[in-house]
């Protein structure tokens, strides 16, 4: 299989598990905000495994190869994807989940605070969809069974840690009043950017080999940036900071092992 449609079925696999995490609000109108805040520690550290050992070690195996100084390499790239959410963040009106839209970030806007929680966990997922988009299309033509594994093993570790993410935005949502299938409607929503970047990702990567480095430390980048400005905060802002932290202990050891061991 060409590894760019792969990266799209990979793609919408995420974007599958999104929707499951949300479905979950068609079945009980409620869960325990401790789960919640577990589960979203849990994304957290599958996302910080899979930006090191999926990501930021590839890059710099890669760089070493081809002649590249791999430090600076990786660094580049990694600056380069936290900058480009950063400024993704300046522009894109988006509200964090559990705060109120006064407190709304990006370019000022009289849209609904449904529309600007989607925004924001929208804006955690494209980096979600890079990475596993440009995990598949490093693969190449020729590529052996060893690194397939290993590459789906990111396509694995974000679609499990994208089951809490499609929590997070429908049970808050409903929360706060929204119907029950509009809720559903925007948690999984939130999720199907992941298609479009990861096709975009691996068609960058495939075409143009040598950038392959730089957008594996890009996508590493984004993804721990998200990570630190708003999955690891919103998972302790309710006070519930002890079991976040095991939930992310847990998610970095679940993306590890996936990763070792599929490769």
């Amino acid at each position: 299989m060409h590894p760019v449609l792969m990266a799209f079925l990979a793609t919408l696999f995420t974007w599958g598990m999104t929707a499951l995490g949300a479905g979950l609000v068609l079945l009980t109108p409620r869960v325990s905000q401790k789960f919640l805040d577990m589960m979203l520690g849990f994304a957290a550290g599958v996302m910080i495994a899979a930006s090191f050992w999926s990501l930021l070690m590839p890059a710099l195996e890669i760089a070493t190869q081809t002649g590249q100084i791999p430090w600076l390499v990786a660094g580049i790239g990694f600056v380069l994807g936290g900058a480009f959410l950063r400024l993704a963040d300046m522009i894109i009106p988006h509200v964090h989940i559990g705060l109120p839209v006064s407190e709304s970030e990006g370019l000022h806007t009289h849209w609904k605070k449904t529309t600007l929680l989607v925004l924001a966990i929208t804006l955690h997922n494209i980096p979600e969809g890079l990475a596993v988009g440009v995990a598949l299309g490093s693969l190449g033509d020729n590529y052996t069974h060893a690194e397939l594994l290993s590459a789906l093993a990111v396509a694995i570790g974000i679609g499990i840690q994208n089951f809490p993410e499609g929590m997070s935005v429908s049970y808050p949502l409903r929360r706060e009043g929204v119907g029950v299938w509009k809720s559903f409607w925007y948690g999984q929503l939130s999720g199907l950017v992941e298609p479009v970047a990861g096709v975009l990702g691996a068609l960058l990567v495939f075409w143009a080999k040598p950038v392959l480095p730089y957008a594996l430390a890009f996508a590493a980048g984004a993804m721990i940036y998200v990570v630190v400005e708003e999955v690891i905060p919103e998972s302790q802002q309710k006070g519930n900071s002890d079991i976040a932290t095991v939930g992310t202990m847990l998610g970095f050891v679940v993306m590890m092992v996936l990763d070792v061991a599929l490769s």
